[in-house]
């Protein structure tokens, strides 16, 4: 499983106040802590929801710029406008992943040419000009209008990361069935690319939200589930994962299940 760290994501009020506090400490101790944990990806979102574009390119600098001082760790640029994803790539020591582009014409004109220029790995949310489509059908159909630009540009499928997007499951008892049979489509309909998922929305307004995101992700990892956006410290949900890895044959012998768990759990 490809593991991109969730934790410094200014839609959080204490990474909000990191991002304007300009509280280098913090930033570079919560990325520590995701990288000693495992994480191949850290995620950067710095979109405060306050000023401009300008300050959200100034902020991602700052974020990008002090992580890497110190920590060598592929990163993740995630926002939604083309400027601020520019910005972060090129302040970057290592190919970055890019999150993200839609299905929608002006975000795949703008978001894949940056991602082939910089040879990046991007991910591609399963929406449209109308939305989060409300049946895996329709989320298929905007997998296929990405795959199309893929072609046109000459970008590699194999460098997308379909996200089929997972809705709370609070507010729709049938949002988690679609996630899963998205996924199963996807990775029928387009085996070269690989699947992403931001884990935490499905239990979002539930009560014990860890036991809902860890009996999702091994239903998940089942349907072809190749990367989460989570948190890595999770000890629980990594050995969940860890597990549903090994029981889907992604494991052999069981070996890194085995090494993992004499090294890290008791029983």
């Amino acid at each position: 499983m490809i593991i991109i760290g969730e934790k410094i994501n200014a839609t959080r009020s204490e990474i909000k106040k990191i991002i304007i506090e300009r509280d280098e400490k913090s930033l570079l101790d919560l990325a520590l802590k995701q990288v000693n944990a495992g994480a191949n990806y850290i995620g950067i979102n710095v979109a405060t929801g306050i000023g401009s574009t300008k300050d959200e390119i100034v902020s991602m600098k700052w974020a990008v710029e002090n992580i890497q001082k110190h920590i060598d760790k592929a990163l993740c640029i995630d926002s939604a406008d083309p400027e601020v994803i520019k910005a972060g790539i090129s302040y970057t020591n290592k190919t970055p992943l890019i999150n993200s582009t839609t299905a929608e014409t002006s975000s795949l004109e703008n978001i894949i040419p940056i991602a082939k220029e910089n040879n990046s790995p991007l991910v591609a949310l399963c929406m449209d000009d109308n939305g989060i489509p409300k049946t895996f059908e329709g989320r298929i159909d905007a997998c296929k209008k990405i795959a199309g630009y893929c072609d046109k540009y000459q970008f590699p499928m194999e460098n997308i990361f379909y996200d089929p997007l997972v809705m709370p499951v609070s507010t729709d008892a049938k949002q988690g069935n679609i996630t899963l049979k998205t996924l199963s489509a996807i990775k029928k309909s387009f085996p070269e690319s690989k699947t992403v998922l931001g884990l935490s929305n499905i239990s979002y307004g539930l009560p014990f939200r860890m036991n809902v995101n860890i009996t999702f992700v091994n239903m998940a990892i089942y349907a072809g589930l190749d990367a989460a956006i989570l948190d890595p410290l999770n000890e629980k949900l990594k050995l969940a994962i860890i597990t549903s890895e090994a029981l889907v044959g992604k494991d052999r012998h069981f070996r890194r299940y085995i090494r993992v768990t004499r090294n890290r759990y008791s029983n």
